[in-house]
């Protein structure tokens, strides 16, 4: 009888054991499951300075600035809701353009200025990333 005892907790602390790492797991993997966050969520959410994490939503038309050193260009980013200004260093995806969908990545600085070190831009005439066309919509913003 002894045995069979031994079994059914050795089992007992196996399960506990398999659904402990699962849920510690499928936490770790929460902030990981949406793509990126507009510009207006960025409060809500409580990203800070020096976080790392995905901003997408539209170039606002006017902003692209391109400064001297030929590698370095300023933009803003909307959802409609709110704004954030985009630094980005390096080559620019060919497709980048003002009034259309982009998702950087990247972190906040302390100013609240958006350093991203990736830009993904749309990829042929009709797409947007799935994500920045649902935002935009419900936002009231037509995206075609």
């Amino acid at each position: 009888m002894r045995r069979k005892h031994q079994r059914t907790a050795l089992l007992a602390m196996a399960v506990i054991g398999i659904g402990t790492a699962a849920a510690l797991t499928l936490a770790a993997l929460q902030d990981n499951l949406l793509f990126f966050y507009g510009p207006g969520e960025i409060e809500a959410q409580h990203l800070v300075a020096g976080q790392r994490f995905r901003l997408g939503g539209l170039v606002v038309d006017g902003s692209i600035r391109r400064l001297d050193d030929g590698l370095t260009i300023t933009f803003d980013v909307t959802d409609t809701v709110e704004t954030v200004s985009v630094v980005y260093v390096g080559p620019v995806p060919d497709l980048f353009a003002e009034g259309q969908g982009v998702i950087a990545n990247g972190m906040l600085d302390r100013d609240g200025v958006f350093q991203a070190d990736e830009l993904l831009a749309k990829h042929d005439e009709n797409y947007m990333p799935p994500e920045v066309a649902e935002r935009l919509e419900r936002a009231g913003h037509p995206t075609q």
